[in-house]
């Protein structure tokens, strides 16, 4: 009903629209009717209203716990919303501003990273200055639409710190624009909307992200100044952060039941799928759904490849990782414990097994998982298995350091 409700909002919006302008109306003069009535304002509210069908999504967990957080992830996309799209929507004026942080969380946020976006528009051109740091792994990536739109977030451009010229001490300049350029190029299209920057710690007790800021350039000065809020932008930035609200649940309960269908295994997801949504295209994913009883561990073992960065987490179910800030869910390729042929075995389970590799349910039952390699040559498949708890094998691992020619 949410997504109807959503749809026929759309579907009014657009046909009002259609009647003004054959009435001579500007989008400017519908923006400030709107905004002067309060539609713009109580469509937003109805939207907010209609965000909570995703939390009854068939197959969703219906116990207090699970509905809480659920509802609590909705004012986080709220708040990420109205940041995005209210607060830091001038394209003319970019921000680099987190929306993804240790509180907001979406689509199986990797706790190894440290997300930056800002807003873009695929007619102007801009330059990212910045100095790199000591962060493990830093991309950058431009998209278009957003999420809650049918088209989801598909690349329109990508490029890497080790595609990226630096002076001695990490100090770069990159451009960002449709027409290209001889030196550090992340390229845009037309439909170009938004930047993302991913920097992935390999120990974030150890590791400064990079110093990084924005600008627009090749236009008159006036023109990189902020613009002075205009209805049209308020109208169209509550009908963005609405549709964030109400689409991304919609869009990440349906994943997770699919997930359901393979719960405790870990297949590799589609990699189209995933750049559709915003994935990384340097990184396989392998998704799924776990279940596991308090007597119950789920063991994982791989053989990790020769790569840049890997990664295991653990989700609640409306794939948010769990809170990373005080409990242990989940390790990577520099944290975690080796056996003697370099191969990990990582444990989750809800009280501590005495076993390297353990990973913490914090309070779950159930919810969702992520594997993840990083600019992997092979892709192997990680193993699962659950067992009791006291009938779990004895382990032969060792600390490793972090392991860079792995």
């Amino acid at each position: 009903m949410g997504k109807l409700a959503i749809g026929l909002l759309g579907l009014f919006r657009r046909i009002s629209l259609l009647a003004w302008r054959l009435r001579g109306k500007t989008p400017e003069d519908v923006a400030a009717r709107r905004v002067v009535s309060g539609e713009s304002w109580n469509e937003f509210c109805d939207a907010l209203k209609a965000a909570g069908a995703a939390l009854n999504f068939p197959g969703a967990p219906r116990d207090a716990f699970n509905q809480a957080e659920g509802y609590r992830y909705l004012s986080r996309l709220a708040r990420a919303g109205l940041m995005a799209f209210i607060e830091h929507a001038d394209a003319g004026a970019p921000v680099l501003h987190r929306v993804v942080d240790e509180t907001t969380k979406l689509g199986a946020d990797n706790p190894d990273n440290f997300y930056l976006t800002a807003a873009l528009d695929g007619d102007f051109e801009y330059r990212i200055t910045g100095r790199r740091n000591t962060i493990a792994y830093l991309s950058f990536g431009t998209q278009s639409g957003n999420y809650g739109r049918g088209g989801g977030l598909p690349p329109t451009g990508y490029i890497e710190s080790d595609q990226i010229q630096m002076d001695g001490e990490g100090r770069f300049e990159l451009v960002v624009s449709c027409k290209p350029h001889d030196r550090n190029w992340l390229p845009m299209t037309p439909e170009t909307g938004t930047l993302v920057v991913r920097q992935t710690f390999g120990d974030r007790n150890a590791e400064t992200p990079a110093e990084l800021t924005i600008e627009r350039i090749n236009c008159p000065e006036a023109e990189r100044r902020a613009s002075h809020l205009t209805a049209r932008a308020l109208d169209e930035g509550l009908r963005n952060a609405a549709a964030l609200v109400a689409g991304a649940p919609l869009l990440f309960a349906k994943w997770t039941r699919g997930f359901q269908k393979h719960s405790n295994e870990l297949p590799m997801f589609d990699p189209q799928v995933s750049l559709a949504a915003g994935g990384d295209p340097n990184i396989a994913y392998y998704h799924s759904h776990w279940a596991i009883a308090a007597d119950e561990a789920l063991v994982i073992e791989v053989t990790p490849p020769e790569c840049e960065h890997w990664n295991f987490q653990l989700n609640n179910y409306w794939m948010e990782s769990l809170d990373y800030r005080h409990f242990r869910i989940h390790t990577n390729k520099h944290l975690a414990h080796y056996s003697d042929d370099g191969s990990v075995r990582l444990i989750v389970a809800h009280e501590n097994p005495g076993r390297p590799n353990w990973i913490q349910t914090a309070g779950h039952t159930s919810g969702t998982m992520c594997f993840r390699w990083v600019q992997a040559k092979e892709h192997p498949q990680p193993r699962t298995r659950l067992v009791k708890l006291d009938g779990l094998p004895k382990t032969t691992e060792r600390t490793i350091a972090a392991r860079s020619g792995s």
